[in-house]
């Protein structure tokens, strides 16, 4: 206990004894001269390891770097630049392009109903030219059936007709006349 007692009377003692300093800002001249020296000391040890050396590699490095994706940046922000103008131009084009499409199917269109329309008027002409060829045709092929049957016709009547109207003397002379007519014909 009286271990205890005695830290207590000393952290007691120690926290009453306050430090006195004659100025709120700067410390004591003790601290002031062993803080310099080691300050100096630091220093001179950095500087001799190099340390300031790659400090400033350091920085200069990664100036160099943000430089370079700086530089990166530029060139792809350009770079989307141009490739937005090809694309409005292309953009462009296309719509030319589809006009110009647009006018080459009315012109092939327009050809092919003139084309169609030619085709067709010489088609019904030729349509027109055989009906009129196979009319003519049948209108021959009628007449001629027509005057065979007449022939036939009138043939039947006469065979009934002239061997009742006529008598056997005559007809012997019809025959033989008729007979006579044909040699001399041929």
């Amino acid at each position: 206990m009286n271990l205890t007692l005695a830290f207590t009377q000393a952290y007691l003692a120690a926290e009453s004894h306050e430090p006195e300093t004659h100025s709120p800002i700067f410390p004591e001249k003790p601290e002031m001269i062993y803080g310099g020296i080691a300050f100096v000391i630091v220093i001179l040890l950095f500087w001799k390891l190099g340390v300031f050396k790659m400090i400033a590699k350091a920085l200069k490095d990664r100036t160099a770097k943000v430089q370079k994706e700086l530089d990166d940046s530029a060139a792809a922000r350009n770079s989307a630049q141009a490739e937005s103008a090809q694309i409005r131009q292309a953009a462009g084009d296309i719509e030319s392009e589809r006009a110009r499409l647009f006018a080459e199917a009315e012109a092939d269109a327009a050809a092919l109903i003139v084309d169609g329309r030619s085709r067709l008027e010489t088609e019904v002409a030729e349509l027109e030219a055989r009906a009129d060829a196979d009319i003519a045709a049948a209108a021959s092929r009628g007449s001629d059936e027509l005057h065979a049957d007449i022939a036939r016709m009138s043939g039947a009547a006469s065979e009934r007709l002239i061997p009742s109207v006529l008598d056997d003397a005559t007809q012997n002379e019809l025959i033989e006349s008729f007979i006579a007519k044909v040699g001399a014909s041929s």
